[in-house]
């Protein structure tokens, strides 16, 4: 995707930024084929979760968002829930962490591992 047209970048369902795609290509780092897979799932303190999983395994209906040669996976479930999100990588006083922003939240813990739609 990182050689997409803008107007094709920005319609994306799931996009990842820049600080997200470095530090997932550092974290992968040698092992051919490993994305980052992104699912959600039902529990959390706000009704549901993220999981992140390395892994190598693709479904032929799992959307691919590439950048800067880094992967990420979502299935099609979660992508219902996570439709115009954006995965980034902060660095702050809570620790490092891959965040979703997610326009679809309308409730999340402090944390932001959980969320309510």
């Amino acid at each position: 995707m990182s050689h997409a047209p803008a107007s094709q970048m920005d319609s994306a369902p799931v996009s990842m930024s820049a600080s997200a795609a470095r530090r997932l290509s550092k974290i992968l780092g040698a092992d051919e084929g490993a994305a980052l897979r992104i699912s959600v799932k039902g529990g959390g303190c706000s009704g549901f979760q993220y999981a992140f999983d390395i892994e190598k395994a693709r479904a032929e209906d799992d959307l691919v968002i590439e950048r800067d040669g880094a992967v990420i996976l979502v299935d099609p479930v979660s992508l219902e829930y996570m439709k115009g999100s954006e995965v980034d990588f902060v660095d702050d006083l809570m620790g490092q962490s891959f965040k979703v922003k997610n326009p679809n939240a309308v409730a999340s813990c402090g944390c932001g591992v959980s969320f309510t739609v």
